[in-house]
């Protein structure tokens, strides 16, 4: 942490143009920011991106910091901004993939249903020979959908975007029925 005159030091490098100044706000506050963001959140990388954020905000923002005031409670207040942001959006998440189970359950119930109203498990046969000729990136979006694994862990796990993993889940449902159609006939 600064002193406050060593902000104001700071601020002033900044107001003359020197933005490689800010560097040193980020270096002095970035521990104690990461440290109240860590105890809020509990994925590495989003403590990583809201940190990055809330400095972000802070730079295009220095502006309306008072100068009198505490520079680190004012961070502390973006961050808090920021983390209330993080929460609805993961409440988003939460709701749309709820909602793309039902659907996916919805689509495929029928063929489910008749796969297990067959007791000699010639279905199950078929269906496990259907999902072995699956790409396997298909693959691991239908096991790790199976397992219970959310979109965003596949996401990362395949370095692909949360909205990828959902097209991924839907062309997966889509090849399984046509070879469920194609074994079963």
């Amino acid at each position: 942490m600064l002193d406050p005159s060593d902000v104001r030091t700071i601020l002033d490098q900044l107001d003359r143009g020197n933005g490689d100044a800010f560097r040193h706000l980020v270096r002095a506050y970035s521990l104690a920011l990461r440290s109240f963001i860590a105890s809020q959140v509990h994925h590495l990388e989003d403590v990583d991106d809201l940190t990055q954020e809330v400095f972000i905000v802070a730079y295009r923002n220095l502006g309306s910091f008072r100068r009198s005031e505490d520079f680190g409670a004012w961070l502390k207040g973006i961050a808090r901004n920021k983390l209330s942001d993080h929460f609805r959006s993961l409440g988003r998440r939460s709701k749309a993939l709820e909602r793309f189970r039902e659907e996916v359950v919805r689509v495929i119930q029928n063929d489910l249903d008749r796969i297990t109203a067959n007791d000699d498990g010639v279905n199950i046969e078929a269906l496990l020979r259907c999902v072995g000729r699956l790409p396997e990136k298909l693959r691991k979006v239908v096991r790790a959908g199976l397992d219970g694994v959310k979109p965003a862990a596949i996401a990362e796990e395949l370095l692909t975007s949360v909205t990828a993993v959902y097209s991924l889940h839907y062309r997966a449902n889509q090849l399984l029925r046509d070879c469920l159609r194609k074994e079963l006939s």
